[in-house]
């Protein structure tokens, strides 16, 4: 029997190449989004076509009463599409970025990211907690700006340090039901996050390959096929760690 994974932003970017990462190596996947329900609707048949199952789930991380509902379609979805009553994998994955110098970061700014990647984190998993499977993982999107810092991402980066506090905090917690919890520090990624800050503008791009030792910055095929290698019953004995994936970033 196929495990099951629900991914949060699993419509765009990392989370789309965590999704199908996943289904590569034989896992089903919940494709959670927040508002394009087009691009999830692609993910989902690009995982059908790889011979897994997988369910769109809208989802949106800044607004936690929402969670009980979303709980409750979820807890359908999987009645209905695989006879369960729960998931064996959560990967906190969706968020944004802000890329402000400290000066000018707003109050505004520094809600919206709290909101998304800590309470929304926090109370997320803890709605789905009654429904993840003992023995499960849970895999917690973190930075590698937590090691190192660039200026401008002091916001992003003090939220990704509260998730990595919590992801020890939920190690210790969820250890006796048997369910592994680790946090994944990507380095600096190609894709549209922060405004494609890092696949859009050159001299970004250039600083932080020149930073890194295998010479070039990250690709989402350089994570998402390591977060789903973590998922797998080999890292049964890995909780509790922060894992960066970063090409050597800044060592």
């Amino acid at each position: 029997m196929s495990k099951i994974a629900l991914v949060t932003g699993a419509n765009r970017g990392l989370g789309r190449n965590t999704a199908l990462s996943i289904a590569r190596r034989g896992g089903d996947v919940v494709v959670a989004y927040r508002g394009n329900a087009e691009q999830a609707g692609e993910v989902v048949a690009e995982i059908n076509a790889l011979g897994q199952k997988a369910v769109a789930l809208q989802l949106d991380m800044a607004k936690p009463e929402e969670f009980p509902r979303v709980a409750e379609t979820l807890r359908a979805s999987l009645r209905d599409i695989w006879g369960r009553d729960s998931f064996d994998h959560l990967v906190n994955n969706a968020g944004h970025g802000e890329f402000t110098p400290f000066a000018q970061t707003t109050p505004a700014q520094f809600d919206g990211l709290f909101d998304v990647h800590v309470k929304g984190v926090y109370f997320l998993t803890q709605t789905l907690l009654p429904l993840i499977a003992d023995g499960g993982r849970i895999v917690n999107f973190s930075t590698g700006l937590t090691r190192f810092s660039a200026a401008g991402f002091s916001a992003y980066a003090a939220a990704k340090g509260a998730v990595e506090v919590l992801t020890r905090y939920l190690a210790q917690e969820l250890g006796p039901r048997g369910i592994t919890v680790n946090a994944v520090a990507p380095g600096a990624i190609e894709t549209d996050f922060g405004g494609g800050v890092v696949r859009d503008n050159p001299d970004v791009n250039a600083q932080f390959a020149g930073l890194t030792a295998l010479g070039r910055v990250g690709l989402p095929d350089d994570i998402g096929p390591m977060v789903a290698s973590l998922l797998s019953d080999d890292n049964r004995w890995v909780t509790g760690q922060r894992i960066e994936v970063s090409g050597g970033q800044a060592i």
